[in-house]
């Protein structure tokens, strides 16, 4: 008698299970099949909602951009997927088209740093881990783009001065925001952040681009580097 050696995401190790995995250690640990297979609940008689998910991203290659161009017909074609989860997924890809969308608009001039927090502070006030953002604009000082730099630990990350510059040269910008997080809460700039943000202004001479301030962001508060006059 052959064994069926299928597990169940029920019979998963707890960690392992995306909603208990999400409880445990946060949101951003899950892969986006994982998150797929929370908003589907179940997978199929072969598949697990997980190894359902995976499928569904493989045939997009991995790009969420894609999955959300998917339309509800084209969802269904999956095994396991009926027009309820369908709609699911539907509903969930656009839900984060419109936050993304609400986060920056093209074109939204940036006037102060407290435009910056605003934009910034839904992805990395709730991050247990440090970021580094730049945001660039062109000479009105109008957005044009936000890039995400690195990831490091609970106290610190690496910013690349060759990525940040590389990329305002390549998108053509006057003028450089550098922002990034403190998970502990404390806003007061470390040694490291004040000489970080030192050799952003002395590159940033020598190429033409200016940068209008470092902000520091910590829980729902935050801390400017030009208003501390720190720049």
């Amino acid at each position: 008698m052959q064994t069926d050696n299928k597990l169940t995401i029920k019979c998963w190790a707890e960690e392992d299970r995306p909603r208990e995995k999400l409880q445990l250690k946060g949101k951003h640990s899950l892969s986006d099949a994982e998150l797929i297979a929370i908003i589907i609940g179940s997978g199929n008689a072969k598949q697990s909602a997980v190894e359902l998910s995976r499928q569904i991203l493989a045939s997009v290659q991995h790009d969420l951009f894609q999955l959300g161009k998917k339309s509800i017909q084209d969802l269904m074609q999956f095994h396991g997927i009926g027009e309820a989860k369908a709609i699911s997924i539907a509903a969930a890809l656009e839900l984060g088209r419109r936050r993304a969308q609400s986060e920056a608009k093209p074109q939204e001039k940036i006037i102060n740093h407290k435009a910056v927090f605003e934009m910034l502070s839904p992805i990395l006030s709730d991050l247990p881990h440090e970021e580094f953002w730049v945001v660039y604009l062109n000479r009105n000082n109008r957005f044009i783009s936000k890039h995400k730099i690195s990831s490091g630990g609970v106290s610190g990350t690496v910013a690349d001065m060759k990525m940040i510059f590389n990329i305002a040269i390549r998108e053509l910008a006057s003028c450089i925001i550098l922002c990034h997080n403190h998970p502990s809460g404390n806003l007061n700039p470390s040694e490291i952040d004040i000489r970080l943000t030192r050799n952003a202004v002395e590159a940033g001479k020598m190429l033409e681009i200016a940068v209008l301030d470092h902000i520091i962001i910590a829980q729902q508060s935050y801390c400017s580097f030009r208003e501390q006059n720190l720049l």
